[in-house]
């Protein structure tokens, strides 16, 4: 009986027990499955697209101009991170004829994103839509190979590509600044124009997502007249310009082949250092900005104003002459008046004499004394007007010491580009001893730009091009004389926001404001402002620091103002003591 107890407990527990075995395998590959779920993710031939759970996926409106409605369905565009959604890809992959309206309107309006998609007319757009089928391809895959022959042309949809004069595009990862395509750019489309072969490798930098048009049905379509017409404005371009006035058809024809137009929307980055660039930049529509980059602490200009400005915060409260001394400190400034600085120590000499005298010792000593020492009693009043030192963190400068919060860099515009101007041509005769080498960065205002690579330029320039381009030449400011722009616009700002606050009376009740939800972002106007009033507190609010990478240095913080201890208006300009209120 006793055994039969202990195998049927036995048994029992073996049951237990398999049943925890089989649930931790179903907890493990349940984990296994969710990792290999999420690894699959990375790899955009298997997409694994979740549906998403939306009220109203589908909406539509009505069209005047087209006196039609038009349907809007989101779940068209769901993707991950910015790929090519899966249902626009089921749709390139289906033959032409075989595309229904709906699919094409749908995958038309997918491509308003691409900048050079857009610049076709919208009857040219839906034929494009109607034709081009979906590739995607990895990190060093030629795409255009030079000496070929081409049968297609490209728009990127997602990654980046380089353009490079060798037949494997291996000089591309080589090259510090190597000419680069983004999202909206298109290549190849001139090759349908002419029977000639690439003139340049197109490879992947990343893996790259292309829409791919074929010259069957770029011809059958007529797209090559619009092409026409985008290279005949850039020939009007160049035509216009005085530098290419001598220049043969034929010759200025293989400088509107080397180059595109390029679109960037205002604030867009063009070129991160135009200076070490290697294409030139013809601005044919808007303008653009030339930034520089300035180290503020390197300036000796910086060094002596931080200091002038921080041996403020120690000294007395600015408005007290507003409210009146008290007989105390009217008093001290009487006495630091009536007596200039002069040496009264001939005044005790008698009194030190007798003492002596009387302790029974002569005093035969000489007291050195100068003519720009202070009496004993009023010298340390003086002395406590001495600025305090700051209890912070300090860093040694080539000028001396400088808190280590005011090391700091800013953004500063120091030319302006108009219309019909050509940037990387300024030091391109010049020796490499005299170039001026500094970074400086082209940020676009709204600007459609032609870029040539240099080496191609230098090879169809002539002699009479030579002459015009030693004539040729741009200056840039110092980076003293820069810094010094920066913190005079930097005081006229400040002393313009306390002057409003001075002459404009604040609301009492604010105006009613609707409650909204956080943004969800980094950036606050705090985070780019320099605050030397709390360099020697303790607490400070944290705020997210822009730090901007330097060549071969460490990244620099960077601001756009710099806050600093100052008097008051009232101090400044007596006038505004009792200034009336602009309502």
């Amino acid at each position: 009986m006793k055994r039969y107890m202990v195998s049927h407990s036995w048994q029992i527990l073996k049951k237990e027990l398999g049943l925890y075995q089989l649930t931790m395998d179903i907890i493990m590959m349940n984990r296994v499955c969710r990792i290999f779920r999420q690894g699959l993710r990375g790899l955009q031939e298997y997409q694994i697209i979740e549906t998403a759970h939306r009220k109203h996926p589908i909406f539509s409106f009505w069209d005047k101009r087209k006196q039609g409605r038009i349907t809007f369905d989101t779940m068209d565009f769901i993707a991950e991170s910015g790929h090519f959604p899966p249902r626009a890809i089921q749709i390139t992959q289906k033959k032409p004829a075989w595309r229904a309206e709906r699919e094409i309107q749908s995958l038309c309006n997918l491509l308003q994103g691409l900048d050079s998609y857009r610049n076709y007319s919208e009857p040219l757009q839906l034929l494009l839509a109607k034709v081009m089928r979906f590739e995607r391809f990895g990190r060093r895959r030629v795409i255009v190979r030079k000496g070929r022959r081409g049968n297609s042309f490209y728009f990127i949809y997602l990654g980046t590509v380089a353009v490079t004069e060798d037949e494997d595009g291996s000089s591309a990862f080589l090259d510090p600044h190597p000419t680069l395509l983004q999202k909206g750019s298109c290549f190849g489309e001139m090759g349908f124009l002419t029977s000639s072969v690439r003139r340049a490798t197109v490879v992947c930098m990343e893996e790259t997502e292309f829409l791919v048009v074929d010259r069957e049905d770029f011809l059958a379509n007529k797209l090559d007249q619009e092409v026409k017409k985008d290279a005949q404005h850039r020939f009007e371009f160049f035509r216009k310009m005085d530098l290419f006035h001598s220049w043969s058809d034929e010759k200025l024809w293989k400088l509107v082949i080397l180059g595109k137009i390029e679109k960037f929307s205002y604030g867009q980055l063009i070129s991160k250092d135009f200076v070490e660039s290697s294409s030139i930049v013809f601005v044919c529509k808007g303008s653009c900005e030339v930034l520089k980059l300035i180290d503020l602490a390197t300036s000796p200009f910086y060094h002596k104003w931080i200091w002038q400005h921080l041996q403020l915060i120690d000294d007395r409260p600015p408005n007290t002459h507003l409210k009146g001394l008290s007989p105390v400190e009217r008093f001290k400034e009487f006495q630091i008046r009536s007596y200039p600085a002069q040496d009264f120590s001939f005044l005790k000499l008698p009194h030190l004499r007798k003492a002596q005298e009387q302790q029974g010792s002569s005093f035969s000593r000489k007291i050195k004394t100068s003519g720009h020492t202070l009496p004993k009693t009023l010298g340390s009043k003086i002395k406590s007007r001495c600025p305090h030192f700051i209890q912070c963190p300090m860093i040694d400068t080539k000028y001396g010491d400088l808190p280590k919060e005011a090391a700091v860099g800013a953004y500063v515009k120091i030319h302006t580009v108009e219309q019909g101007e050509i940037l990387g041509l300024h030091q391109i005769l010049l020796p490499e001893s005299q170039r001026d080498t500094r970074p400086l960065i082209l940020v676009s205002l709204g600007a459609e730009v032609i870029r040539v690579r240099k080496e191609k330029f230098c090879e169809l320039i002539d002699s009479k091009t030579i002459e015009k381009l030693s004539k040729f030449e741009i200056k840039y400011p110092s980076d003293e004389d820069v810094c010094q722009k920066f913190l005079e616009e930097n005081s006229w700002n400040v002393f313009r926001k306390d002057l409003m606050r001075l002459l404009v009376e604040s609301r009492q009740c604010p105006p009613f404001t609707p409650i909204q939800p956080k943004k969800k972002g980094i950036y606050k106007p705090k985070a780019v402002m320099l605050d030397l009033c709390s360099l020697d507190k303790k607490t400070r609010p944290h705020h997210p620091i822009f730090m901007a990478p330097q060549k071969y240095l460490p990244p620099l913080r960077i601001v756009e103002a710099i806050i600093a201890p100052r008097y008051k208006i009232q101090e400044l300009l007596p006038q505004y003591k009792n200034a009336g209120v602009l309502v």
